[in-house]
C-alpha cells in the first residue's frame, strides 16, 4: 500500500491506498488505524477497486483541526469530501467500521448520489443503537464514554504505553492477538494532541450536560438517524464485546437501509471483526459488493 495526504473539507488528510478503478473508501473507529484494512484493501484492488483508507481527523499523521470540530456532521461530510477531492464517482462504494460507521450513515444519507453500496461493521443504526445505550449490559460496556469526559483521562489512557487501549481491544474481540494492530494505533496518538482529538468525538457526542435531551438527539438522529437509500451489507461479531446487538436488533437493522440489504453475524469474533476473520469478511463483503447497487 502506498500512503497520500489530500485536502478534504477544509483538512488535509493521510491515507493509504492501494489499486485503480471505482472508489473503495474504508473509513476506521477508535481506537484504530487505516492498517485494520490491510487484508481487505488487496482483495479490493484484485477486485477492481481504488481502495482508500484514510487517517480520520485529528488522528495523526492526518491534521488536527483548529476549530475543534469532531461532530458527527462534520465527519460525515469529511467522506462526503474525501469522495469529491480523490475524484470518485456514482459506482463508489463505502466500508465503514465503528466511527467510521456512524458517521458513515450520516454521508450516505446527505449525499446519496455519491455511493452505490456499502459495507458497514460493528455499529448498528442509530434507532438500532439507541434501543441498547440506556440498558445496563451496553452502559457497562461503554463505561469509557463517559470516563473520557474527565480531563485526567487523557493522562490514563496514555499510561504504561496505553496500557488502557489494550485493554478495550482484549476486551472488544476476547482472544485475538492484536500486536500489530496496537503498534499503528498508538503511532496515531504518540503526540498528546492526537490522543485528545480522539477523546474529542466521545466529549462532543457525550457531552454529559447535552446527552439525552430531546434537542441533542434530534440533532444526531438529523445526520445518523435517517434511513439510507443504498443496498448495505451490515457485519456485527457475535462476541463483539463493544457494542450489544441480539438477533432481533440486527434483524431490524435492514429496516434503515436500502433494498436489498443484508445484515448478518460472523460467528466467534468480536468488534475487530474484519481483522479476525479476513478471509470470510473480505468474501462477503466483496461478494455483497459484485451483486448489490443502487
Amino acid at each position: 500500500m502506498k500512503e497520500g495526504r489530500i485536502n478534504a473539507n477544509g483538512l488535509d488528510f493521510t491515507y493509504l491506498e492501494e489499486g485503480s478503478g471505482p472508489l473503495a473508501l474504508c473509513v476506521h473507529g477508535f481506537p484504530d488505524s487505516p492498517y485494520s484494512f490491510r487484508h481487505l484493501m488487496p482483495e479490493l484492488a484484485k477486485a477492481g477497486y481504488r481502495a482508500v483508507a484514510p487517517f480520520i481527523r485529528g488522528y495523526a499523521p492526518t491534521a488536527i483541526p483548529e476549530n475543534g470540530d469532531y461532530s458527527t456532521k462534520t465527519r460525515a461530510a469529511d467522506f462526503n469530501a474525501l469522495h469529491e477531492a480523490l475524484g470518485g464517482a456514482g459506482d463508489a462504494v463505502l466500508i465503514a467500521h465503528d466511527w467510521g460507521a456512524v458517521a458513515a450513515y450520516g454521508a450516505l444519507a446527505a449525499e446519496p448520489n455519491r455511493w452505490s453500496s456499502a459495507a458497514i461493521m460493528s455499529v448498528p443504526p442509530l434507532a438500532i443503537f439507541g434501543n441498547y445505550v440506556f440498558q445496563y449490559e451496553q452502559i457497562k460496556r461503554s463505561f469509557y464514554f463517559w470516563f473520557f469526559q474527565m480531563d485526567i483521562s487523557e493522562a490514563i489512557v496514555a499510561m504504561d504505553n496505553f496500557a488502557f487501549i489494550d485493554g478495550l481491544w482484549a476486551d472488544w474481540s476476547p482472544g485475538y492477538d492484536a500486536s500489530e494492530d496496537l503498534y499503528q494505533v498508538k503511532k496515531c496518538f504518540s503526540n498528546p494532541a492526537n490522543l485528545r482529538a480522539a477523546m474529542a468525538y466521545y466529549r462532543d457526542l457525550f457531552n454529559p450536560s447535552l446527552f439525552g435531551m430531546p434537542d441533542e438527539m434530534e440533532k444526531h438522529a438529523a445526520v445518523w438517524g435517517q434511513p439510507i437509500s443504498q443496498p448495505a451489507l451490515y457485519l456485527h461479531g457475535t462476541n463483539d464485546g463493544c457494542v450489544a446487538l441480539d438477533d432481533a436488533g440486527l434483524k431490524d437493522v435492514v429496516n434503515y437501509l436500502g433494498v436489498g440489504s443484508k445484515a448478518e453475524w460472523v460467528k466467534d469474533v468480536g468488534h475487530f471483526l474484519v481483522l479476525q476473520k479476513p478471509e470470510e469478511v473480505n468474501q462477503r463483503i466483496l461478494q455483497f459488493l459484485k451483486t448489490s447497487k443502487v
